[in-house]
């Protein structure tokens, strides 16, 4: 009876230790390399009466991830080798090479580095970040779906609208939308 009860007020001690030690659920944080020759930012601009699709790559980055969930990252953007996809092709990607959009002699890359990730839930979050185009450096946030943050890899996608003329991008204007549609799609792996 003595064993039983020496079991049981060990038992009832080790519980009570146990009961105030806090367990950490986090992980540790996993660095994910972007693959840049699968993503890239794809642009719809429009005018009045006609529009051009084209894309541009990321050149590099890397993306912060813990316990499944992204928590920061840096990229950079290849503005110099952007790509137009419809019929204007080259005379286009001319145009929007030179000083009246990017000036891709002076700026031929940008960069967005991610401040915040809030999740509204499992896959859909809210990107809070700064971009530096043209040699602006100004806050843009966006509603993001994270695919995929696993051992195999990341894949998210973003669908949003940009204003050009906050980072000096004025050509066109009353002609050209101010807004310019953008698509993200982000592929990394370990």
């Amino acid at each position: 009876m003595k064993k039983i009860a020496l079991a049981l007020l060990g038992t009832a001690f080790l519980a009570g230790v146990y009961s105030f030690t806090t367990v950490n659920k986090t992980m540790d944080v996993v660095t994910y390399k972007v693959e840049a020759g699968k993503s890239r930012v794809d642009w719809v601009g429009s005018k009045k009466n006609d529009f051009h699709t084209g894309y541009f790559t990321v050149k590099s980055g890397a993306v912060q991830v813990n316990n499944g969930k992204v928590t920061g990252g840096e990229f950079v953007i290849d503005l110099a080798n952007l790509k137009v996809t419809d019929a204007a092709g080259a005379k286009l990607e001319g145009h929007l090479k030179a000083a009246d959009f990017f000036e891709v002699a002076k700026f031929g890359e940008a960069t967005y580095k991610i401040n915040t990730v809030t999740y509204a839930d499992e896959n859909n979050a809210t990107i809070n970040g700064t971009l530096n185009l043209k040699g602006a450096s100004l806050p843009v946030s966006f509603n993001a779906v994270i695919r995929s943050a696993d051992d195999k890899g990341l894949f998210a996608e973003a669908f949003f609208s940009m204003d050009r003329t906050l980072f000096g991008i004025n050509y066109g204007i009353g002609n050209i939308a101010k807004e310019v549609q953008v698509a993200v799609h982000l592929f990394a792996t370990k």
